[in-house]
């Protein structure tokens, strides 16, 4: 069985691999050749979406019910099998320990969408996201690009690429110029949240003893 201690897990990203489960029910470790990512230097917005963020319909927090948000990740998308219980419960030790983090979109004070992913360094990785309205997902990711971008981070990685990320810049890669940037990142340190905790010592290469799939 994988392993998904918090350890275990960081070291898997500062690797490049990132956990996944099966149509089974069984963790996987996997990769991706190409990557995708959204350079922060070239994020785009809409002229719509704009207007929207102006008017503040939907209030933007950070990490008030991670536990929610990554249950709605799993529950809003037509491939979600591959969050299950088990990702669940090892993201949400890594949220208290202060590495996970979800962005919130609010409307009328009901959770209305958001994201979440994991920060090491200055990369964070973009897990996944929902909506339950109209445009509050949009409105979260432009959150936490804001919020990357003002922290200094360098690396956002989004593992694939779809029609709706590449709308905001997202692009492909290849695996070996994502590492070369993702091992410039994760030497860095920036604060998602105030306070960050240390960055512990990892496992020297735990993800190298099971078997890798390319997503």
């Amino acid at each position: 069985m994988v392993r998904l201690d918090p350890e275990i897990l960081l070291s898997a990203y500062a690797q490049g691999a990132f956990p996944m489960a099966d149509f089974d029910g069984q963790i996987q470790w996997y990769t991706a050749n190409p990557r995708g990512i959204l350079p922060l230097e070239r994020f785009h917005v809409s002229h719509t979406l704009r207007q929207l963020i102006r008017q503040r319909r939907f209030e933007i927090r950070i990490n008030t019910c991670f536990g929610q948000v990554m249950q709605a990740c799993s529950e809003n998308r037509e491939d979600s099998s591959w969050i299950n219980a088990r990702l669940i419960d090892a993201y949400e030790k890594l949220h208290q320990l202060g590495y996970a983090h979800s962005v919130e979109a609010w409307l009328n004070n009901e959770l209305a969408g958001g994201l979440y992913g994991v920060s090491l360094g200055a990369a964070f990785f973009g897990e996944s996201m929902f909506h339950r309205q109209k445009d509050a997902s949009k409105v979260a990711l432009v959150a936490l690009v804001e919020r990357l971008i003002a922290r200094g981070y360098r690396l956002l990685d989004t593992q694939a690429t779809t029609a709706h990320l590449e709308r905001f810049g997202a692009i492909e890669i290849p695996a070996d110029q994502y590492i070369a940037r993702l091992s410039d990142a994760i030497k860095a340190h920036r604060d998602f949240v105030d306070p960050h905790p240390q960055v512990p010592q990892l496992c020297p290469a735990p993800v190298q003893q099971v078997p890798r799939r390319e997503r």
